[in-house]
Parts: structure tokens; C-alpha cells; sequence
């Protein structure tokens, strides 16, 4: 079996598929693996420490798809990608449920197999593969420390002879993976932390980080069966707004991580609610990517609106791209893992086509779509 490892060509991607550490796994159980020059560079991996590892360095990224069974990246290949990719290849891949018509046409006329690693389901099984979690964790850090380096005040309470310098209010808006992280790291650098989220059963994990929980009192289920947040009423909506808008007032940097998988960021900030926050707070919006939280976001942009920063960036994760590369790296082999198998002492291809992470992540089988849900069950 030949895996292939291309560099990532989307802009401010900076990570890798497979980081060395699984690159000689899979070489020791008698994979060729081929790394596209370079590949690994922005996460800190050089072509030597593949080399040294077993795998083969390739030239190009033609060269890389030619020889792939497998072709396992961090985002989906763009449509230039696609037409350098060989007929009935399989990929292995973050599409963020971005399938359009078009796009799926292109795919289908390859006959490819195709996995997409976002629908991997909330199930115990499936931990070490969820590579949303792995990088949203990365990611609500980062938020932090991006939106500490936007402000022009400092989050700790610190006591000088000068006087007394009062902690910052952080506001954490979604209490997923991101948020938690946000919530923790806020925290740890001294900040009083407040968190909202729609499922009330987020209450209890907000609390034990040590912030305070905005609870809206309302019995609407707020989550799919698969533990992902869901689109709420409007009279819900509006008891949110209320609470949010007073919680807003006092806040000097707000992150938002809200979405709803394969459907655009609800918009929970208001340009009514900016107009009231306090000069020369942030918001970073974690959602910008799908369309922002805030309706004032730009993606990967800085809209400064009456004194207050809104910054949208798209891909924090990256930033990070040492951690999240290793991280990803261990999701992506994990998963693979179920797609193969021992036969007469080498690996074969030979994913179980009634495993339900399989059935899951699987939206096209040798050209042929498969039925995609709006979101993991």
C-alpha cells in the first residue's frame, strides 16, 4: 500500500498530514509513504526527518499523487488539486462539510474514494480520531492569546504602589472544546470569565473551570443526538440577545466559537450589541470562517467599530502548527487504521464498509456519492 503526504497550498495553512512519529509506524508495518518536498516545513519537519524515517521524498505534487493508494491531507484538495489526482484514489481529509455541486462533480468523475475526517462521530471509539477536538483545543488557546495581544490592557488584577489595576471581564460564547480551552486559559492568566452556551449541560463543565455560567431559563433541547449544538426558536433567540447585550456592557474581550456543523455561523452578536461594549474591547470570532458570530466579522480581518476591535480569523489552529501537526497526525493515523488489514504479512486497503465511523465519514465510495446528513448522529 502507498500513502501520500502533499503540501498544503490553501493560504495560512501551515500544517501536515503526518508528522515523522507516524510516518515510521506506518512504515514499519510495510507502508511506502511519500512526502511531497517540503511538506512539513511550517510545522517544523524537514524532508531529512522523513527520509530518516523510511519515507520517500517526492519532487512535486504531481509526482506525490502518482503514486498514492492513499492521499492523506489536513484540507480538502482545491479544484486544481483534483485534476492532478489519479482515478480511484482514495482521500483521507478535513472538507469542513464544504461540498458543493460542483466540487462533488469534479470528485465524481475520478471515481475517487473520499473520507472527510469533520464527520468523524462523537462516540467513545472515535476520540482519537476527532480531529475537531484536537484542534479546537489548540485553537480556543490561541484565541486567548490573540485577543490579549489586540488589547490595551492587561487580563490579571495587579496591586503597585502606582494603585490597583483591576482584573479584565472575558466573555466566552460557546462552551464546546474551543470554548472550554478559551474559559481555562483566560482563567489561568487571571481574567474573571463568564461563559454562555445554548445546552444547559455545559453548565456544570463552565463552573468547574472557575467562571461564571449566563444561563438562559428555557427547556427547548439545545443539542443533536450526536452532542452537537442545534439551531434554537426565535423567542430562545431573544432571551439570549437579552442576557448577552447586559453581558456584553461589561466585557473587555469576547470570544465567540458558535457553529452549527454544515450550516453557517449563527449570527449572535448584533452591531447594536458593539455599539454598547466598552471602548477598546475585542471580540475574536472562532466562527468567522463560516460567517462570524458577530455581524460585524470579516474573515481574517480587524473591523474596528466604534472603539471596539472585532477580529475574524479563519484558522488559529494553524498558528500553531507544531502541536496541531503532531495532534492531527495521530487522528488521521488512528482513523486509518480502521481502513486497513493484515493479509499474507503486508497492508491492504480494506476499509469495513459497516463500521458506523466508516459509514459516517464516507461521502463518496468509487465516484459514487454517498447520503450525507447535515451533521453527524
Amino acid at each position: 500500500m502507498q500513502i501520500s503526504i502533499l503540501k498544503e497550498i490553501q493560504l495560512n495553512e501551515n500544517r501536515v498530514a503526518l508528522s515523522p512519529d507516524m510516518v515510521k509506524k506506518w512504515v514499519g508495518q510495510g507502508v511506502e509513504i511519500f512526502v511531497e518536498k517540503s511538506a512539513g516545513l511550517k510545522s517544523g519537519f524537514s524532508d531529512e526527518s522523513y527520509k530518516s524515517v523510511g519515507a520517500h521524498i517526492c519532487q512535486s505534487a504531481k509526482e506525490a499523487y502518482n503514486k498514492a493508494d492513499i492521499v492523506l491531507k489536513v484540507q480538502k484538495p482545491t479544484s486544481d488539486e483534483i485534476d492532478l489526482i489519479p482515478e480511484k484514489v482514495t482521500i483521507i481529509a478535513n472538507f469542513n462539510h464544504d461540498f458543493d455541486d460542483k466540487y462533488i462533480a469534479q470528485l465524481t468523475t475520478k471515481a475517487l474514494n473520499v473520507f472527510a475526517l469533520e464527520r468523524v462521530p462523537r462516540i467513545t471509539r472515535a476520540q482519537t480520531m476527532d480531529i475537531l477536538s484536537s484542534q479546537s483545543n489548540l485553537a480556543g488557546y490561541r484565541a486567548v492569546i490573540v485577543g490579549v495581544q489586540a488589547m490595551s490592557r492587561v487580563l490579571p488584577m495587579m496591586m503597585t504602589a502606582a494603585g490597583t489595576v483591576m482584573p479584565a471581564k472575558v466573555l466566552v460564547i460557546g462552551a464546546g472544546v474551543a470554548g472550554l480551552q478559551a474559559i481555562a486559559t483566560a482563567k489561568r492568566l487571571g481574567a474573571v470569565v463568564s461563559a454562555f452556551d445554548v445546552r444547559p449541560v455545559a453548565k456544570e463543565q463552565v463552573e468547574s473551570l472557575g467562571a461564571k455560567f449566563i444561563e438562559v431559563d428555557e427547556s427547548e433541547s439545545a443539542e443533536t443526538a450526536g452532542g452537537y449544538a442545534k439551531e434554537m426558536s426565535d423567542e430562545y433567540k431573544a432571551k439570549q440577545a437579552a442576557l448577552l447585550k447586559e453581558a456584553l456592557k461589561k466585557s473587555n474581550l469576547v470570544i465567540t466559537t458558535a457553529l452549527i456543523p454544515g450550516r453557517p455561523a449563527p449570527k449572535i452578536i448584533t452591531k447594536d450589541m458593539v455599539d454598547e461594549m466598552p471602548l477598546q474591547s475585542v471580540i475574536i470570532d472562532m466562527a468567522a470562517e463560516k460567517g462570524g458570530n458577530c455581524e460585524l466579522t470579516k474573515s481574517d480581518s480587524t473591523v474596528v467599530h466604534k472603539g471596539v476591535k472585532i477580529l475574524g480569523p479563519t484558522n488559529l489552529a494553524s498558528e500553531l502548527s507544531d502541536n496541531a501537526s503532531l495532534l492531527f497526525a495521530k487522528n488521521i493515523s488512528s482513523f486509518l487504521e480502521l481502513m486497513v488489514s493484515q493479509e499474507e504479512g503486508s497492508v491492504k486497503f480494506n476499509p469495513n464498509k459497516d463500521d458506523e465511523i466508516i459509514k459516517a465519514t464516507c461521502f463518496m465510495r468509487d465516484g459514487k456519492l454517498q447520503t450525507l446528513k447535515e451533521s453527524p448522529k
